[in-house]
């Protein structure tokens, strides 16, 4: 089994002086590579901020964060941008897409400020945007798209930089219930045909069943992890638990 993440001893706090406010008590996690799981809690527990220290984007304040073998927490800033742009691809609840570009341009910039030629960010582009059905719609700008078109645009792009590691957070929150089904069976299937490890943030139980595995966090530690048919979902011939105490 080869671990794509593995988190121990996760503390964060936010505030400073006498009396900051911990959000993340001793989390830990261990993902396997080409694994989806979710993480699922009340609002407060700590998910948003946890995704954001294996994105490397927050530090943590105590524990090990180690994402393809490499201990996060220990890159300086200029590390952790290199290793963010080589490894790391987002989806957002809100889809930062640019208001001005088409569908097509959203994703090709993205290619081209890696380096790539406009000619092969641009096929690249078209070649998603076929994928997540939106090949009929390259050039329009997002607010010629629905909610449920722009967040296929978001995992189009997210896929086309070619991540090994994808997190998304509530990528499902803006969406109706077909949209939001649409979504994550799209984004699913793509990252298991790439073998991307996924890791969703979501308080949309109606997408469990995309899991393969699920983590809870209560008061910012992991109070249990199962498989979807846990909790009467698809059945699974086999699950692993989540948390590494």
């Amino acid at each position: 089994m080869t671990l794509a993440i593995l988190a121990r001893g996760v503390c964060k706090s936010y505030g400073s002086g006498e009396r900051p406010v911990p959000v993340l008590r001793g989390a830990g996690m261990g993902v396997t590579r080409g694994e989806t799981v979710f993480l699922v809690g009340p609002s407060g527990s700590g998910k948003t901020t946890l995704l954001s220290i294996l994105g490397c984007l927050l530090r943590p304040d105590q524990g090990s964060v180690q994402v393809l073998g490499q201990e996060v927490a220990r890159l300086s800033p200029a590390e952790l941008t290199a290793f963010r742009r080589e490894y790391l691809g987002f989806i957002f609840q809100s889809f930062n897409l640019f208001p001005t570009l088409s569908a097509l341009d959203n994703i090709s910039l993205a290619l081209t400020m890696r380096g790539l030629a406009l000619t092969t960010a641009e096929e690249r582009g078209r070649d998603l945007l076929n994928q997540v059905g939106l090949g009929l719609r390259t050039c329009l700008r997002p607010a010629q798209l629905s909610t449920g078109e722009c967040q296929r645009v978001a995992v189009a792009r997210a896929l086309a930089t070619e991540p090994t590691v994808l997190l998304a957070d509530e990528p499902t929150a803006s969406l109706d219930a077909e949209n939001g089904q649409v979504v994550l069976q799209l984004l699913t299937r793509l990252v298991k045909q790439r073998g991307v490890t996924l890791v969703v943030v979501t308080h949309d139980d109606r997408i469990f069943p995309y899991a393969d595995r699920i983590l809870r966090l209560e008061n910012g530690r992991p109070t249990h992890g199962w498989g979807p048919e846990r909790a009467g979902l698809r059945p699974r011939e086999e699950w692993r638990p989540c948390a590494v105490s």
